[in-house]
């Protein structure tokens, strides 16, 4: 039984079939396409007696193509329902699906759509599947080749016969998890149904040289509806910890996307942002955040790179850069100055709808967004309101998003000067962006990822000239926190939303 959709490489599949010996059986397109090519086909109404009905929706499902399937060979019963109702054994079902995958992605009418969700094609396939060891599925086109290559040497063998039945499974359920998705987002309904299921269909985008560290295999994988949000102009292949910066770096650029802004990173958080009036402004103020840091990172703009920034870059060793836009002259230099450098142009078309991270205790799952960007008229002061900061507020809060917890981030005029990210305690955090900041902390601002939980990093800033801080509140101990503040004439804005990174 040949039944596909995607008629690429049947041709020769079907003649190593038919040189050993097998009859063809099809239907409809692939019946006249086979045909055509000089195979001598069986069509399936001639075996079931019924012709195709619905326009096309009802073709094999009829039991004497399911019963020539499904018949276990050993099994006396079996034969001889075979027998009594004229039923032929299949020994091979070869199929590939309609496209609903692609007919999703072009965001086809939805009378379109459902017309190539794919019925007779599914049944067929998990039906050879269930009974692998009589019959031999193929549900990728991907293996033609050794299909074709074990029927010339003498017949599949059971081991083969196996892997493909799993595979076949793993071919169908992820079409069925496609089709959730697809139609649901067509027909306006919740992908989860309220229920208590969750399937998320996959296919591999590329693979990885090695994960986190060489003895760690990996691969990117794709939702299948969905595509990357960048493609690569140059450079080496990307590598599993390039992805993992590059998650930051494009939800900087998400949180950054109104001005002209620069943000680097490195090991999955931020060592420098900034924004400025131009793109190599941009790049020079987030570069001076923490230099030493930045080698070997990966840096972003929201806006074009221009020639003049590509020289900058040059000069430093980066594992990426990510923008919008890169002007011709900018990429021609910077791939024959710096061929490893990966160069990615950022269309922005892959927001995840939730963030899936598997541990030793399963899979978490939570709704990926960007934090809400806090309201001057929402939350509120305490002490001494500094609203004339509050553009260098936005700008930290914006960053220590960013950083990994606990964040405290300190910037001076659309600039980071220090980011404390990743610390057991804030207290800690604080020392080191305020260390690390130096002289430029006087008249600074801090940001913080949470909650102050005792009076400490207030007295730390303030004893640094920090002259306002942003946070969210919540502590047990706010009343204590905010007097200090109050004593020490340190403005305090009470955000309201916590932004930790774990």
């Amino acid at each position: 039984m040949i039944s596909v959709w995607d008629k690429d490489g049947i041709l020769e599949l079907a003649g190593a079939l038919a040189r050993a010996g097998y009859e063809i059986v099809s239907s409809s397109g692939t019946a006249r396409y086979l045909r055509d090519n000089g195979f001598s086909v069986t069509e399936v109404r001639d075996i079931t007696g019924v012709p195709s009905i619905l326009g096309g929706r009802v073709k094999t499902l009829h039991p004497k193509i399911m019963g020539g399937i499904l018949a276990r060979r050993g099994e006396d019963s079996d034969l001889l329902d075979c027998r009594e109702h004229g039923i032929q054994g299949i020994d091979v079902v070869v199929c590939t699906l309609y496209p609903f995958e692609e007919t999703a992605r072009r965001n086809a009418p939805r009378d379109e759509l459902i017309e190539k969700i794919d019925i007779g094609g599914v049944s067929l396939i998990r039906a050879a599947a269930k009974n692998y060891a009589h019959v031999t599925v193929v549900a990728d086109r991907a293996d033609y080749e050794s299909v074709a290559a074990a029927v010339e040497s003498g017949g599949v063998p059971e081991e083969m016969r196996r892997d493909l039945a799993i595979k076949a499974f793993l071919v169908t359920s992820s079409y069925d998890a496609t089709i959730h998705e697809g139609l649901a987002d067509a027909l306006g309904t919740p992908r989860d149904g309220g229920g208590a299921l969750k399937v998320l269909p996959l296919r591999r985008e590329q693979s990885l040289r090695y994960g986190e560290n060489p003895y760690q295999s990996a691969a990117l994988y794709m939702p299948t509806l969905s595509r990357p949000a960048f493609t690569q102009l140059s450079g080496k292949e990307l590598s599993y910890n390039n992805l993992l910066d590059l998650d930051t770096l494009l939800k900087g650029m998400a949180l950054f996307r109104s001005s002209c802004a620069c943000i680097i990173v490195k090991h999955t958080t931020p060592c420098g942002a900034a924004e400025a009036e131009d793109e190599l402004s941009a790049y020079d103020r987030a570069l001076a955040s923490d230099p030493v840091s930045a080698y070997g990172g990966i840096v972003g703009f929201t806006g074009r790179v221009s020639l003049a920034v590509a020289e900058r870059l040059s000069s430093h060793f980066y594992e990426i850069l990510a923008a919008p836009e890169i002007a011709p002259d900018a990429e021609e230099f910077l791939k024959s100055r710096k061929r490893n450098l990966r160069i990615l142009a950022v269309t922005g078309d892959y927001t995840p709808r939730e963030q899936i991270t598997a541990n030793r205790s399963g899979f978490l799952i939570q709704a990926e967004t960007l934090p809400p960007v806090p309201s001057s008229r929402e939350g509120r002061w305490v002490g001494n309101p500094r609203q004339e900061l509050w553009a260098d507020l936005l700008f930290a809060w914006r960053t220590a998003c960013l950083a990994k917890s606990n964040a405290i981030v300190l910037a001076h005029g659309g600039a980071s000067v220090g980011i404390g990210g990743g610390f057991t305690n804030r207290v800690d955090a604080a020392r080191y962006a305020i260390d690390q900041a130096g002289d430029r902390a006087q008249g600074s601002v801090m940001a913080s990822d949470a909650f102050f939980p005792f009076p400490d990093t207030v007295e730390l800033a303030a004893a640094a000239g920090v002259s306002a801080i942003i946070q969210p509140g919540g502590s047990i101990h706010d009343e204590e926190v905010e007097r200090a503040a109050e004593k020490l004439g340190v403005g305090m804005f009470i955000g309201g939303t916590r932004t930790f990174r774990h």
